[in-house]
């Protein structure tokens, strides 16, 4: 079992905060701020989920879990709908597929016997799943909005010979779902070899067994490739129709897009 960590040994951390301060300052970079800023930020948000965890931990499985894990994919839904916001329909997508991807995994687990639906198991390893699923949304619209913008000239010409929303976007669709997914993959070639994951790391830390440890670094790992492929594909399929208007023509601008989507809510 590692022993505690000291309040005291706490403020040491400054160091690591100290080393990308000074590079911004030196470099000039204008981070200094948002270095300051996150860093604060990130440690007050982490202790404050500490006394929330361990509030819900106490509450019934059945009330802390669903409280949670409702929180965190409200959370994680409008945080990725800023890489669309000016798609519609953007967070009731999101909303829709990390509710089925959370759902799909957990039942699995349980279904399993992989985890036993206790807080201190479900909410940590939802977490992890529904962090993961958050950033592949988010960069699959990022990614969508850039290559429509680049590819512009290139739909225009497929839809006037022809060619429908689905074919003119094809490869549009491909590559969004290329650059949502290379990181994961190449993060579970390398995983024990390169890095050791933060679960496996925590759980060794915590005292159990490697063998063990590695187990639940399975699940979760193996987990989180899944629902990452599951909510880039979800959310590209879905949002790449929005980038069209009924009448088959492409949206070419912001504008376009905020007049287009507040007609088709009205």
């Amino acid at each position: 079992m590692s022993p505690e960590i000291s309040n005291q040994s706490l403020l040491f951390l400054i160091v690591f905060v100290v080393v990308p301060l000074s590079l911004s300052y030196f470099y000039q970079l204008g981070m200094s701020r948002s270095i300051l800023t996150s860093s604060i930020r990130g440690t007050i948000q982490l202790f404050a989920i500490g006394y929330i965890l361990t509030f819900l931990f106490d509450l019934n499985a059945y009330i802390g879990i669903p409280l949670m894990i409702t929180v965190m994919i409200i959370i994680a839904s409008f945080h990725a709908r800023k890489k669309g916001r000016d798609l519609p329909y953007v967070l009731p997508t999101l909303l829709a597929g990390l509710i089925m991807i959370e759902v799909s995994v957990l039942s699995l687990w349980l279904l399993f016997d992989m985890v036993e639906f206790v807080p201190s198991e479900v909410i940590p390893m939802s977490g992890m799943v529904i962090g993961n699923s958050m950033v592949a949304m988010g960069l699959a619209l990022e990614r969508m909005k850039t290559e429509f913008a680049e590819n512009n000239g290139r739909i225009l010409a497929a839809l006037s010979l022809g060619a429908e929303p689905k074919q003119a976007s094809h490869l549009i669709v491909q590559r969004t779902l290329n650059a949502a997914l290379i990181p994961n993959v190449d993060r579970i070639k390398t995983i024990g070899l390169v890095q050791l994951p933060g679960m496996m790391t925590g759980l060794i830390l915590g005292g159990v067994a490697p063998i063990m440890a590695i187990k639940y670094q399975l699940v979760i790992s193996l987990s989180i490739f899944s629902s990452v492929s599951l909510s880039a594909m979800f959310v590209t399929l879905v949002m790449y129709k929005h980038f069209f208007t009924k009448d088959k023509q492409v949206l070419e601008s912001k504008e376009a897009f905020k007049e287009y989507s507040s007609r088709d809510n009205a």
